[in-house]
């Protein structure tokens, strides 16, 4: 059992390093409206197709996309939906940190 749970841990945190990274963030949030092409999602991050395909090959590997080619065009989807809720949390949470940083820069400030 405690080398399952050590598995478990291993593989959470190769997934969390997915999010180390704002460009993957941006794809994960890109990708919420659902599957694009590699090319829709080079012009829409602004991100050349070279260093997106690097990132999309990790996010693949560590099973947070899923993607598809149709003859020369690869697109890619969320793998699972509830990778949203996860981002979404983590937005969240920060947000509400900055809110209370800022009430308590302003209170310093008075």
């Amino acid at each position: 059992m405690e080398n399952i749970e050590k598995r478990i841990y291993e593989l959470h945190a190769s997934m969390c390093k997915v999010f180390s990274n704002p460009k993957r963030l941006e794809v994960i949030n890109t990708l919420r409206e659902g599957e694009i092409s590699v090319g829709e999602l080079s012009k829409r991050l602004g991100i050349p197709i070279g260093n997106l395909s690097q990132h999309l090959g990790m996010m693949k590997e560590r099973g947070i996309l899923n993607s598809r080619k149709e003859g020369n065009v690869v697109y890619y989807r969320l793998a699972n939906p509830k990778m949203l809720k996860a981002f979404d949390i983590l937005r969240e949470t920060l947000f509400e940190r900055i809110s209370r940083e800022g009430a308590l820069i302003r209170e310093t400030k008075k």
